[in-house]
């Protein structure tokens, strides 16, 4: 019986330990170091052989993976930046950047994963259209598409963002940490595959088509088009909607095939742009390492506001303090011929709540 007892604890906090190992490769977005050649696939630390193996095929698109994790951090900083949990980052060694905040199946790592594998797609498609590397170039597919004009008198040329290559490498590169079962059951694994999808969708889908007029005297008798990535903050804004939307899910076996299904059975089935969860997140009002929550104590609020910036909200319901203070910017600035501004320095009081 004791033996059985070891055996179990043993196996839990070995899963604890995957857990908080399963998301590390996000730690790229915070150090200083640059991929220059294979060895640093093989140095970098929370990737699986998999990982490492398309890292070394394509160590030219890691550092474009590497901006990939810094845009996705700041992009949930951003959509966070009021609320409870705001994507804090723990710069520590050994530890994942956000703590341990992603280790259950809660709506916040859904969020971040489809952010994640959003922001990488984004950043390889950029790097492809730039046109310096050798594996990817402009989006090909519009080729057979340059001759056919539409009623509007505008057909499909330039160059398009290759956004199926970098939703490709994408998929290549996050998935396959996803897939490991030492870091997730089956219905984690499920889950992080779908939001992964779904960030990657949400940017196929927000495609903007861009034009330019031909013709003599800007008369734009014909225009030729091409497809542009989405800025990085649209897509952040449409995720964070699934993100106030999202679906509680559970796994159900349909034809031999496991696949996610609403908890309760009268909501609708999400559909593959939808965010997805399986766990209730945590008021993250107090500290709680497990949970990863550092607490609300310290942090500003809006005095007055409804919405979860407010101070009640935001607050948990323990007040806030107030307090004045001095702050200096610049003001009253003139041009000076040639060529410069010059400003004066201008102070003013500002009045700031903070959470107990």
């Amino acid at each position: 019986m004791v033996m059985n007892v070891m055996v179990m604890l043993v196996i839990l906090l070995s899963l604890m330990v995957h857990c908080v190992i399963a998301d590390r490769w996000l730690s790229i977005a915070l150090s200083g170091s640059t991929f220059k050649n294979e060895k640093t696939c093989q140095d970098l630390k929370g990737l699986n052989r998999k990982q490492i193996r398309v890292c070394k095929r394509h160590v030219e698109l890691m550092n474009s993976v590497k901006k990939g994790a810094e845009m996705a951090i700041e992009e949930c900083q951003r959509q966070f930046k009021y609320r409870r949990w705001n994507c804090t980052t723990i710069n520590k060694e050994n530890e994942p950047v956000f703590g341990n905040a992603l280790n259950k199946g809660t709506r916040e790592a859904a969020f971040v994963y489809a952010i994640a594998a959003a922001s990488v797609s984004f950043s390889v498609t950029k790097a492809c259209t730039s046109g310096d590397l050798k594996s990817c170039s402009c989006d090909r597919s519009f080729k057979t598409k340059q001759r056919r004009k539409t009623k509007e008198n505008w057909h499909w040329a330039g160059c398009s963002d290759n956004v199926h290559f970098g939703n490709s490498f994408s998929k290549s590169f996050l998935d396959a940490k996803v897939r490991e079962r030492q870091h997730f059951s089956r219905s984690r694994i499920l889950m992080n595959l779908h939001n992964n999808e779904a960030g990657r969708k949400i940017l196929l889908n927000n495609m903007v088509k861009t034009c330019k007029c031909h013709g003599v005297c800007g008369t734009c008798s014909l225009k030729t088009c091409w497809r542009r990535l989405p800025p990085i903050r649209r897509v952040g804004d449409k995720l964070k909607d699934k993100f106030d939307g999202a679906s509680l899910v559970k796994e159900a076996i349909t034809g031999g095939r496991r696949i996610l299904v609403p908890k309760f059975e009268k909501l609708k089935p999400p559909t593959v742009s939808d965010l997805v969860y399986l766990d209730p997140s945590p008021d993250f009002c107090e500290p709680n390492k497990t949970t990863g929550s550092l607490g609300i104590s310290g942090r500003t609020c809006k005095l007055g506001s409804k919405a979860i910036d407010g101070c009640d909200l935001l607050c948990c319901g323990r007040g806030f303090t107030t307090r004045t203070v001095v702050v200096e910017k610049e003001c009253k600035c003139t041009f000076k011929w040639c060529c410069y501004v010059r400003c004066q320095t201008c102070r003013h009081q500002i009045t700031i709540h903070s959470c107990r």
